[in-house]
């Protein structure tokens, strides 16, 4: 809080017109103890005896409880001094529980609201204040009237010296109304020096020294007394009173001033007047200051986290039933309306982030709560609506879902109270729309206040057992209300600290729920056949309890447990409801015959309120319920049951408990259209996997069957059906279905489809070593699961759970595996897949674990699995691998037959594809020499028509390093066929191979070179190229490898004037000439150099020629004449060849 030197005004005017000195005649000014005669109502201090309480302090206490002290002077003439001592006494608050709501901001910070870092609770300044009172740093407590002072001292520490604070507080009907301290700090809530100081006067009443209100002690003065007070006061504190005190001086003694218009004068220790509002002091400013401050942070440095312990301070102060908890959250509210994030997002189209989405639900929620005070006043109510309306039909008001408008009707409309005339749609339900429908709802029902008034309520004479009916076969109260809507009710009684209260509604909500599934079952069972004829169900539930803004099965959750474990069971305050709404409570015993009970509190034999609090988040986990629009809404489906199951995970399992979960399983199989896991489901129905997985996990040690039965039903997925029948989205009986029948977009389907996937594998690993349940889990899978990702992960996890290192290889998991990764190989063979590569190598690792007939029966059938190039680069090559002989322990004939069906496998895949596959195959066959044959006279056929030059080089060049350089010859030139290089493609990558064909030829001997010359010409015009060549061939003598078998080589070098090199000499000087005028066309002054290098090289290949000088000169002789017109490059040209 912002705590400020000044003191406010006073509040009030003082005076006493009739005032008699002969009344208190013998009294002093001066001020009495706290604890002085008559102000220790608990006797003697020794603890030894007891006196009772005085008349006067049991009157003096109420007075002060419930007046303003300026009625009790309008009430009364004359209030004797001892009267008011007491009612001052009694005024200030006498329990410490407000001071530290209102000083404990954080519970994990520092004092200052912004501050989170600092995780030293004693840095709270409730515990700072206790710690400087039990230190001994409070002094000059003094009270006047209704207002508290003193100093505090902080002690100095070695990096802060001594402060001594000025603490003033005032009060007004046990609470504290302002606060003023001169240390500085600005925070929402007391600082520790205002603490220390009210705890003094909580703790040790008899050490303050009690004034009566100034205005007293000032009437029992004189004219004479009264100048020497004032000209002492103005002469102690000259410097800072002297020119107010002067100003005064000339408004009292002006007879038209405004000041001598008014009777009295101001008091600010007289207490409050009959019209001020009876609060603890919250320093609004702050609020709004600091809110707005961890807005603009933008969930940076903890601000998410500073917002939720506001919203837990609101409903701490509801709890407390402090008026404070709807302001705080008004200007809370207000901020958040004027964050400028909202426009942006609204004007960008993009939406909240998810953390500050969920403080907008929690601030809906909050509003829900006050609007539900069973105790607000008419007044109060109109004033809220007000306020809701006014931010709801602001633009940027946040909506429900997060991004769509949801046409449900208004909540209300299902009440049994009836009297809701406004049934149209809102296009855009807001944040706040919830509770503005709820300002519609009363606390008037006499049923309601039977069943929230007492624990004896029933009638055990009541078998009315139609819908409708107020109790079920065992007497037991039922409210029915829409469920959400009704858990709102114990949410509000909860939140504004009647627990009890919210105990016994949230009882009756969950017997209504039970009654309810029983009915639902047995209509099931009378319309089963013609249902399952129809083959589609109905969405029974258009707005499902989990994922619901307010959250239905969380609160009844809460509201039980925490019963079970005594948490709410401190509030002794009983829920009168005579005034809430105007009208009359009735006792139960004037309608209904109140049987006492022979439990607690409406519990069956056996059952807790764990127990009923664990079938409640059963039932509605297991509801049918639509899955609802927008990316948030569907998120919050997931979360809100990732919450639910964290928190049943919480409670351990007993007998009954187990009994429940076998209840709710079968009712769950059995009740069709109602259950989320009912025989058939509507298509856009939430999915059951998470929640299934938690039964599969609980009910298998107990009831395997059934937990099997449970997991392979939850396991569909209809939103992925394309045959799935679109469903009947009305709802039966006299239900209205209001949802649009629309294609289902589903934002959290990848979310989904992992937790399909989480309970597959659950059932896997669960199902080991029984091979008929592992047969049906697999089915589920091949059925169900759609995604090839998911499939191969349970493949994994299946082949790691099956050869785990502590024991033997489970063969049926193992096969289980293999056929996952086969549907894998199928389902991805079309399509592309990033880890297609990664999951090929792994299903050839998973067939080898599983033995050689598995590897036999993939390459049997390999076309329906891999690609040609997978089949031979991967699956072929690993299979005839050592490490795989090794690993399967295999015999000579074994190794053949894997080898024969390998090659097989590889010769199938170069006729398919011979392009990628066929350098494979002959690497496969290598060492069959049929298959060897076979596989190259596949080469061949194909050259011709489907393989590339690159192709056919590469296979060339291994047919070379194999030992077969005539077959190497004839691949090469049928490569040299295919290929086209232009004049400036000097750097192709092809080159390299080209050199080589003429090198491999040239090596063969003079007839093979002369057979690929032509080629060579053909197909290569680059200069340099051609020359390079030329080179190369008349540095050595042809034949070399051919000379090692036969004598047929003559030893001599080829004749450039003789074919074949004369052939190619004429073409290398016709490529020099052609790319000569090429690049002149277009030459620039930089490359003039680089041209007339160009020339240097052509003039050697001019010269091999016998006539070569002549052709040169006559060339460079034409190049003057055409180009004469680039004088510095003829220039050049003639300095370097003249």
């Amino acid at each position: 809080m912002a705590e400020r030197v000044q003191q406010p005004p006073a509040k009030r005017l003082c005076c006493r017109p009739g005032y008699n000195p002969a009344c208190r005649q013998g009294q002093r000014a001066g001020g009495v103890l706290c604890g002085g005669a008559g102000s220790a109502p608990g006797g003697s201090g020794n603890g030894k005896t007891h006196n009772p309480e005085s008349l006067l302090d049991i009157a003096a206490r109420r007075v002060a409880e419930k007046w303003p002290f300026q009625r009790v002077e309008e009430r009364f003439e004359r209030i004797p001094e001892p009267v008011q001592r007491r009612i001052v006494y009694w005024s200030f608050p006498r329990s410490e529980k407000e001071i530290c709501m209102y000083s404990s901001f954080n519970a994990g910070g520092e004092e200052s609201g912004t501050s989170g870092d600092n995780n030293d609770e004693t840095q709270l300044p409730f515990l700072r204040g206790v710690t400087l009172l039990e230190g001994g740093w409070v002094d000059n407590v003094l009270q006047v009237g209704f207002h508290l002072s003193g100093t505090v001292t902080d002690p100095a520490t070695p990096s802060t010296p001594e402060l001594v604070c000025s603490v003033s507080v005032s009060f007004d009907r046990c609470k504290i109304t302002a606060v003023t301290c001169t240390c500085g700090n600005k925070d929402i809530f007391y600082c520790a020096h205002v603490v220390a100081l009210s705890l003094y006067r909580v703790r040790k009443p008899e050490q303050v020294k009690l004034h009566l209100p100034i205005s007293e002690t000032l009437f029992q003065m004189s004219r004479d007394q009264l100048q020497k007070f004032v000209q002492y006061l103005i002469s102690v504190h000259h410097t800072e009173v002297l020119p107010t005190a002067q100003k005064l001086a000339d408004e009292i003694l002006s007879q038209n001033s405004e000041i001598n218009q008014v009777h009295g004068a101001p008091d600010p220790t007289a207490g409050a007047s009959v019209d001020d509002e009876n609060c603890w002091h919250l320093d609004e400013e702050q609020v709004q200051e600091q809110v707005k401050l961890f807005l603009s942070q933008g969930g940076y440095h903890g601000s998410g986290k500073q917002l939720n312990l506001l919203f837990s301070k609101v409903r701490e102060m509801l709890k407390m039933r402090d008026s404070n908890g709807a302001r705080m959250l008004t200007l809370i509210t207000e901020q958040f309306m004027a964050d400028p994030r909202l426009a942006l997002w609204r004007q960008q189209g993009t939406t909240m982030t998810d953390k500050y989405r969920q403080l907008w639900d929690e601030l809906g929620a909050l509003w829900m709560c006050i609007v539900l005070n069973p105790h607000c006043k008419a007044e109060q109510k109109s004033s809220w609506l007000r306020q809701l309306r006014r931010w709801n039909s602001v633009d940027v008001c946040p909506w429900e879902d997060g991004n769509h408008g949801n046409e449900l009707p208004n909540l209300t409309h299902s009440l049994p109270q009836g009297a809701h005339g406004n049934q149209e749609m809102r296009p855009h339900r807001t944040v706040f729309t919830r509770a503005i429908e709820a300002c519609d709802l009363h606390w008037q029902d006499r049923h309601l206040q039977h069943i929230i008034a007492s624990d004896l309520y029933a009638n055990y004479c009541y078998h009315d057992n139609q819908d409708g009916s107020l109790f079920d076969t065992r007497g037991w109260p039922l409210w029915h209300e829409h469920v959400p809507t009704a858990c709102a009710r114990v949410d509000a009684l909860r939140s504004h600290g009647y627990p009890r209260e919210a105990l016994r509604l949230a009882i009756a909500v969950v017997n209504t729920l039970r009654r309810q599934q029983q009915r639902q079952l047995e209509h099931f069972r009378r319309h089963k056949k013609e249902l399952l004829h129809k083959g589609h169900t109905s969405i029974t539930n258009m707005e499902g309890w989990v994922g619901h803004p307010l959250d239905p099965i969380g609160t009844l959750f809460s509201t039980l447990t925490e019963s079970g474990r005594g948490g709410d069971e401190g509030s002794n305050t009983c829920l009168d409801l005579s005034g809430a709404d105007g009208s009359g409570f009735m006792a139960a015993h004037e309608t209904i015959q109140l049987q006492r009970m022979p439990v607690q509190r409406l519990l069956g034999d056996g059952e807790s309120y764990v127990a009923l609090a664990v079938e409640t988040a059963l039932i509605g986990l297991g509801q049918q319920r639509v899955m609802p629009d927008g990316l948030y809404a569907q998120e919050k489906v997931c979360r809100n049951e990732e919450q639910l199951l964290a928190k049943l995970q919480e409670v351990e399992l007993d007998d009954s408990l187990v009994k429940i979960f076998r209840k709710q399983a079968v009712f769950l199989l059995e009740a069709g259209p109602y259950s989320g896991l009912g025989e058939i489901v509507h298509r856009e129905s939430v999915p059951m996997h998470t929640f299934a997985r938690y039964l599969f996990t609980s009910l298998l040690p107990h009831d395997a069957e059934l937990a099997y039965k449970i997991a392979l039903r939850a396991m569909r997925l209809p939103v992925l059906e394309s045959t799935a029948s679109s469903g009947d989205l009305s709802r039966p009986h006299h239900i209205v279905s209001v949802v649009p029948n629309r294609y289902p977009r589903w934002f959290t389907l990848s979310h989904i489809e992992s937790q399909q996937c989480e309970l597959a594998s659950t059932m896997l690993t669960a199902a080991k070593g029984d091979s008929r349940k592992l047969e049906t889990v697999l089915e589920s899978i091949q059925k169900n699961i759609h995604s090839s990702s998911h499939i191969f992960k349970l493949a994994q996890d299946a082949f790691k759970i099956a050869t785990l290192m502590d024991s033997l290889p489970d063969i049926t998991l193992l096969k289980v595996s293999l056929e996952l990764g086969l549907q894998v190989m199928r389902i991805t063979l079309s399509t592309l897949n990033w880890r297609r590569r990664e999951m090929v190598r792994w299903l050839v690792t998973c067939a080898t674990e599983v033995g050689v007939y598995a590897l036999d029966s993939i390459m049997q059938s390999w076309f329906t699995l891999f690609t040609p190039t997978e089949a031979t680069s991967i699956v072929a090559t690993t299979v005839m691998s050592n490490s795989t002989i090794v690993r399967l322990h295999l015999d000579c004939h074994q190794q053949e037959n894997l080898a024969s069906s390998a090659r097989t496998l590889a010769l199938q895949c170069a006729m398919k594809d011979p392009q990628n596959c066929a350098l494979s195959a002959l690497t496969l066959c290598e060492k069959d020499h049929i298959a060897f044959e076979t596989a190259y006279q596949i080469v061949l056929d194909a050259a011709a028509t489907g393989m590339s030059y690159t192709q056919l080089f590469t296979i060339a060049r291994y047919m070379e390093h194999r030992g077969y350089p005539m077959r190497a010859y004839k691949l090469a030139t049928l490569a040299m066929a295919h290929l086209n290089l232009s004049y400036n493609q000097d750097t192709h990558p092809a080159i390299n191979d080209v050199l080589w064909a003429c090198a491999l030829s040239h090596s063969l001997g003079k007839n093979e070179l002369a057979a690929v010359i032509p080629l060579v010409v053909k197909s290569v015009k680059c200069a340099t190229v051609l020359s390079d060549i030329l080179r190369r061939c008349t540095l050595t003598t042809p034949g070399l490898v051919s000379a090692l078998h036969s004598r047929r080589n003559s030893g001599k070098l080829m004749s450039l004037d003789k074919a074949p090199l004369r052939q190619l000499l004429d073409a290398t000087i016709g490529a020099y000439i052609n790319t000569t005028h090429s690049r002149l066309t277009h030459i620039s002054p930089r490359h003039y150099s680089e041209f007339i290098e160009f020339l240097g090289k052509a003039r050697e290949t001019f010269m091999m020629a016998h006539d070569g000088h002549i052709q040169f000169t006559q060339f460079i002789d034409n190049l003057k004449q055409i180009y004469k017109g680039k004088k510095k490059l003829m220039m050049l040209v003639r300095e370097r060849f003249g």
